[in-house]
């Protein structure tokens, strides 16, 4: 029985934990904003003003996105960047972070081109990857088979892994798109595409 619950309380922490963390992260911002800006407003119009740190939150989010899509935005951003790419523990973090939002976001740009599912490390064991390429050159010139290139990423941060060379035959090619089979990194397995949900819902 106490196990039983324990499995429950673990499940549903697991479901909620996403959810929790983005109402933090833009509760957070919000009320940053809001304590910067609101002794000023205050002083300016003589009272305070609700709603002012979601409202200016979202202004200072439009105003980035604005910025970013210029060629001189583009050139602050990577100044910026470059900046905190020179700070030893600052780097790592905002690097990782950085990678991990182009990849689950920036779809279109993304080197992986589909979900694929693989034996490995060996037969009956079966790993999600990413297709990136077709085996080209060298690597395919000196191998019996055709063989595809299949991005192996680590959970929970999909911008490591191991890339592997597989022959074709032996690659399960998947329907998921590549921000759902990422989701499914990311979540460790708890965040299924919806194809599945809507299955295991109806009983099948």
């Amino acid at each position: 029985m106490l196990k039983q619950l324990r499995n429950y309380l673990i499940t549903g922490l697991i479901a909620l934990l996403p959810l929790i963390a983005t109402i933090y992260i833009i509760l957070t911002v919000i009320n940053t904003v809001d304590s910067i800006f609101s002794p000023l407003v205050k002083v300016l119009v003589g009272k305070e003003v609700y709603g002012l740190g979601f409202i200016l939150t979202f202004l200072i989010i439009l105003g980035v996105g604005i910025v970013a899509k210029n060629m001189l935005g583009k050139k602050l951003i990577d100044f910026g960047e470059s900046i905190l790419g020179r700070i030893p523990l600052v780097r790592n973090i905002y690097t990782t972070i950085r990678q991990i939002i182009n990849s689950l976001f920036l779809q279109n740009k993304t080197a992986f081109r589909k979900v694929v599912l693989i034996e490995y490390p060996r037969k009956g064991i079966y790993q999600l990857g990413f297709l990136t390429c077709e085996g080209i050159g060298e690597v395919q010139e000196k191998t019996a088979k055709e063989v595809v290139n299949i991005f192996i990423p680590t959970t929970p941060n999909p911008t490591s892994g191991m890339l592997i060379l597989v022959p074709r035959e032996e690659v399960t090619y998947l329907d998921m798109s590549v921000e759902e089979g990422l989701k499914l990194i990311v979540s460790g397995g708890t965040l299924a595409p919806r194809e599945s949900i809507k299955e295991d819902k109806h009983g099948n």
